[in-house]
């Protein structure tokens, strides 16, 4: 791996070489094959040359296919030598995503455009490589996804090696391996992937699931941003949809969990133009560019050039998270992932706007917005976080207008409190309650604003009303409050009721304008705020200022402080819409998990503004409106120019009337709000008569997943959006999971260090420790602290699954026959008649097993997936590795007792839990489950099914039915269990040596003593007994009160259940009396001097009391443990 990667870093900074210098280490295969070494070489070198020879966006055909030949060979030759870690550095390259897009430039001539071609033989492509004709088979078997991620639209491919992953799997074993998820996740993933398992169809042809009565089941998967890198959002969100999309694929329905990303117009933008920046450039509109100087113009970036930009760096960035989803398992259908500005959804973009603004839902308004001065955008009051933080109120007088001439100072004044000084300039009225009698003689009366007289040559002031209003709050400041209708959404409410003027002092970038005069345009809006209070100091006007925490809103983007303005937006009006989204959780038609947040809901959407949807943006979905003729108060709304034109006409303009789009484009969750419809066919086939299209197939959803912080941003938007333009709502089900914190419950930050990288997680603990701890342990809308310890410990619970295979595999199973292994294989829940016919430990653990099951089940029905998840993890642990294996070597090895008949029983039933058990954790933990499955024995793969994967088998419980159970039995083994940790713990009571067996007589009767008779050789093993020593009689026998008799150990294990154990077998009385008298001795000076110190009044006195209560605390358990010893020696 290391001498490819030289290879490639010399090739790289290489010039003008015809070919790599001979110093060059030579490019060498694992697996060696030194007679094709030097062809391999020089044609690696060649295709590395050839690759440098393309620019990027070029449209050169020719060069284009060269080109992805080269990607193709290069990452053939990795692959197929086993250096992966080559492949996916590569393909995140620059270089690579260069050659992708000329090749797709060049129409993707280098290999056939299939993008959701299923032409599979035998439902599986089977694709001959350069690697398996000439190179061998690879060190390890690994998958090929090479043209299908060497151009953008080619067919998923597989090589042989892949179709075969499981039979080479399974036939490499598990002997002398250890569980080492790195060794093993990749491969399968792309065994999965490469044969077509995550196609809604991969288990059974849809006619099958639809004569079957098995609906779909929907999982639209949020979108994250196209340039985005992962992080714990989305591994929550991965690990819950993936157990909800796992489960319902085994249980037969047909799965389709959309994958998709977001193109991100405010976040995708601000990197690029932060690279502009970088270059010092900026953009510029057409009439700035027009105007600009030679070497101005040349900093000035256009909307087309800008926009080219944009999407070079969404191909160069895009991509890696998906590729990072996949490393966490998510089992989305990837043939259909979609891009929210893929065409055909930009079509249903313009569509639904089309539609809105028919019904009278869009129009344009001017309202007060939220402006982002950073961003130089509006944003929509769910992008503005506030946080608390400390400022200023800042106390200065209002003076009275003389009353004898207008703009002149009269002698009485208002005192005033503001928290925004600079926002002066717009005040056009101050406000007092009108049931304030300290100000109830001065309303009507008007004021005169301060520093206004410095806009004017007559040196005149300003003035503005005194108005009442309920509003104020009579007690916060002076009672009086400053309205600046153009820069406050609650003033601007006050100055709609009281029909005053609304001045904006801001431009866009929050400088101040020409309304604030000469002395203070063009200053930033905090600069202004100092200058101009300095001002009104030294003119007399100022009271006083001091500390006050305040609520500062800012952008969630940008992080900067929000300006409320009033400007002139694209609108949706949602109260109709929201009622409809109101009524369909009330009414039934959705459900939201956890049902808390009802409440939630049907507070946001009751008191619902309308929703501001255009951006002063570039990048994203440019609104479908043409102003006409130069025009900005007349415009078309249409679906293209051409009906644009058609309807300019129509309305009696000249077929050569000037149009010009809008040049906003529309909030980002506008697009993402179709996303459950439009990724399904929305509208294209929305009135197709075809049942079997994805949009009736499809639509609506099953599910929708997300996290609880986006319920209003997307959940309640697509519900809106989807039941106005589709009549239905677009799922079934809101499930809301919590935030991902640090392990102390704080916010993950930064700035903190204590962000927790979930692909470097992945990396050292494996994708199913990481999505095991995620989902299990929490509820529904719960926030999940994570805890890298519990991450560790899942990692030891997937270890104990793979070692708990190991022993069935390289023991139990060991030299048995292929037609019994054929026997072995499960095909289906074990039936009551065989169940009745086993013993004891076998009925319990199955009985055990199969209310696991329907548990777990009923919980994953339910979305109770952290409880079904935690009950497997206790049930494989505690139950089946910690009992019944132990109690198989009874039935397995002839040194136990076992062997014949015996062992082939536990040989069933090891099997079938384990397979069982497999089955129930694969949504949990699918990488460890389907690498370990292969190894059991397994029936032949079903006709139609992608392939014979664990993740397409059959759940334990396809149907209501329910499984076989005897309580009889479990109560009946829980009594076993009981006496066994009895004994267990008078072991350890009496510090009985590791290895010695003692003695032991269980007295019981009726069925319980048969039980136990039965199975004492499993007693007598796990409870370390001597096998000659270990009885069980009858109870009120004279056995019995022959075992009751003497220095004994009374164990009483249930009613009707005890247990004796001779003290003489556990103990040497002299030896263990020596030993407590030994600790007596060193208790009681340890005693002697903690309390001496506690009796010294300069310690009491002087020491902190936390230290005086934890020397008390200490000597109590002193103390304590003390009398116990004394006890033991007493009872010697």
């Amino acid at each position: 791996q290391a001498s490819f990667l030289v290879v490639l870093d010399v090739g790289r900074r290489t010039t003008g070489s015809a070919r790599l210098p001979p110093s060059t280490p030579r490019f060498e295969s694992p697996g060696g094959h030194p007679g094709e070494l030097e062809a391999v070489h020089t044609s690696f070198c060649n295709s590395y040359e050839l690759l440098q020879t393309v620019r990027p966006g070029s449209k050169n055909t020719m060069a284009s296919i060269s080109s992805a030949a080269a990607v193709t060979f290069l990452l053939l030759v990795a692959t197929s030598t086993g250096n992966m870690p080559f492949v996916a550095a590569f393909q995140r390259s620059v270089r690579f995503r260069a050659v992708r897009r000329a090749t797709s430039a060049a129409g993707s001539a280098f290999v056939p455009s299939a993008h959701r071609q299923n032409a599979r033989v035998g439902n599986k492509q089977r694709t001959s490589t350069f690697a398996t004709r000439h190179l061998g088979r690879p060190q390890t078997p690994y998958p090929s996804t090479l043209l299908s991620t060497a151009t953008a639209d080619s067919p998923s491919t597989s090589t042989s090696e892949v179709d075969d992953y499981d039979l080479q799997n399974a036939a490499a074993g598990l002997s002398g391996t250890s569980y080492d998820p790195a060794s093993f996740e990749a491969a399968v993933y792309h065994w999965w992937e490469a044969s077509g398992c995550f196609d809604p169809d991969a288990k059974q042809p849809a006619p099958t699931s639809k004569a079957a009565g098995r609906e779909p089941y929907v999982l639209p998967m949020p979108p994250p941003n196209v340039t985005g890198r992962l992080h714990m959002g989305h591994a929550i969100f991965v690990a819950l949809q993936d157990v909800l999309a796992r489960f319902h694929r085994m249980r037969g329905r047909p799965v389709l969990w959309t994958p998709g990303t977001d193109h991100a117009g405010i976040a995708t933008q601000l990197q690029v133009e932060k690279l502009l920046l970088a270059e010092g450039k900026r953009r510029g509109t057409d009439v700035e560019i027009q105007n600009a100087s030679g070497e101005e113009k040349a900093k000035l970036v256009g909307r087309k050039e800008f926009l080219e930009r944009v999407w070079e760096y969404k191909e160069e960035q895009g991509g890696a998270i998906t590729s990072q989803l996949r490393s966490l398992g998510a089992s989305a259908d990837w043939t259909r992932e979609r891009f929210t500005m893929d065409p055909d959804l930009s079509v249903g973009v313009t569509e639904a706007f089309n539609r809105l603004h028919e019904r009278g839902l869009v129009y344009r308004g001017t309202y007060m917005v939220n402006w982002s001065p950073g961003l130089m955008t509006a944003v929509s009051d769910l992008e503005v976080e506030y946080s608390e933080e400390e400022g200023k109120l800042y106390y200065f007088k209002y003076v009275v207008e003389s009353e004898n001439e207008e703009g002149v100072p009269g002698d009485e004044f208002l005192a005033v409190a503001t928290t925004r000084p600079e926002t002066i300039f717009g005040d056009t009225a101050v406000c007092v309650n009108p049931d304030d009698e300290r100000y109830t003689h001065l309303v009507g009366k008007r004021v005169l604003v301060p520093m206004s007289n410095l806009n004017n040559a007559e040196g005149k002031y300003r003035s503005i009303p005194i108005i009442a209003d309920e509003y104020v709050d009579m007690e916060f400041g002076t009672g009086a409050l400053k309205i600046t209708p153009g820069h406050d959404p609650n003033d601007y409410e006050i100055g709609k009721r009281h029909d005053l003027d609304i001045l904006n002092v801001m431009n866009k970038d929050a400088t101040m304008n020409g309304n604030c005069g000469a002395r203070y345009e063009g200053l930033d809006r905090f600069d202004a705020r100092d200058k101009l209070w300095a001002d009104m100091d030294a003119a007399g006007l100022v009271l006083k200022a001091e500390p006050h925490m305040q609520r500062v809103p800012r952008s969630q983007r940008g992080g900067e402080i929000i300006e409320p303005l009033v400007s002139k937006q694209w609108f949706v009006k949602t109260q109709g819409m929201g009622a409809k989204a109101l009524e369909a959780v009330k009414g039934g038609d959705i459900q939201i998990v956890p049902q808390r947040f009802e409440k939630v809901w049907y507070g946001w959407l009751t008191d619902i503004r309308d929703w501001c949807i255009s951006r002063q943006l570039w990048w994203g979905h440019r609104i479908p409106v043409w102003y006409v003729g130069g025009n900005d108060e007349e415009y078309i709304v249409a679906r293209n120019e051409e009906e644009a034109r058609a309807k300019a006409v129509e309305a009696g303009h000249p077929a050569d009337v000037a149009l010009r789009q809008e040049d906003d484009v529309l909030d980002t969750w506008f697009s993402s709000g179709l996303w459950p419809f439009a990724t399904v066919g929305w509208p294209q086939t929305e009135n197709a008569d075809d049942p079997d299209s994805d949009l009736a197939r499809f639509y609506p959803g099953t599910c929708l997943e997300t996290g609880y912080d986006i319920l209003f941003f997307w959940v309640a938007r697509m519900v809106m959006l989807g039941i106005e333009l589709t009549g239905q709502s677009p799922f079934e089900v809101i499930y809301l999971h919590g935030l991902v914190r640090a392990a102390d419950g704080s916010k993950m930050s930064k700035t903190k260090g204590n962000v927790v990288d979930p692909l470097d997680t992945v990396a050292e603990y494996g994708a199913d420790s990481l999505r095991y701890s995620l989902v299990t342990g929490v509820t529904p809308g719960q926030d999940i602290p994570l805890n890298m310890d519990k991450i560790a410990a899942n990692k030891a619970f997937a270890n104990k699954l793979w070692n708990c295979c190991k022993f069935v595999t390289d023991n139990a199973l060991k030299d048995v026959g292929e037609e019994e292994l054929a026997a072995l294989a499960v095909s289906g829940p074990l039936a009551q008649e065989e169940l009745d016919q086993l013993a004891l430990p076998e009925r319990y653990i199955i009985s055990k097993c199969h209310e696991l099951v329907e548990s777990v089940t009923n919980d994953i029905e339910n979305y109770q997936l952290g409880a079904a998840g935690s009950k497997i993890y206790e049930f494989l642990w505690d139950q089946y590795a910690d009992w019944y294996i132990e109690i198989s070597k009874t039935r397995l090895y002839e040194g136990f007792g076992g062997g014949g008949e015996d062992a082939n029983v536990a040989r069933r039933v090891l099997v079938y839990i384990l397979d069982t058990s497999m089955r129930l954790l694969h949504p949990y933990m699918p990488f460890v489950t389907e690498q370990l499955w292969h190894h059991l024995p397994r029936s032949a793969g079903a006709d139609g099914k992608a392939a014979n994967a664990l993740m397409l088998a059959d759940w334990p419980q396809m149907d209501a039915a329910p499984l076989a159970k005897d309580e009889e039995a479990v109560a009946t083994f829980e009594c076993f269990q009981a006496l066994t940790r009895s004994v267990r713990n008078a072991r350890a009571e009496y510090n009985v040596e590791q290895g010695k067996k003692i003695s032991a007589t269980v007295v019981a009767s009726g069925h319980l003593k048969e039980a136990i008779e039965a199975e004492l050789k499993s007693l007598v093993m796990l409870a370390k007994l001597d096998p000659d020593q270990a009885t069980v009689v009858e109870a009120g026998s004279d056995d019995a009160k022959a075992a009751a008799a003497g220095d004994v150990a009374q164990l009483v294990v249930q009613d009707g259940v005890e247990a004796y154990l001779p003290l003489s077998g556990m103990i040497d009385a002299e030896k263990e009396r020596g030993r407590l008298e030994k600790q007596s001795a060193k208790l009681a000076k340890e005693i002697e001097k903690l309390a001496g110190r506690l009796k010294s009044k300069g310690f009491v006195d002087k020491a902190p009391p936390a230290v005086v209560d934890k020397a008390r605390a200490e000597l109590a358990e002193l103390e304590n443990q003390a009398s116990k010893v004394a006890e033991s020696l007493a009872t010697l």
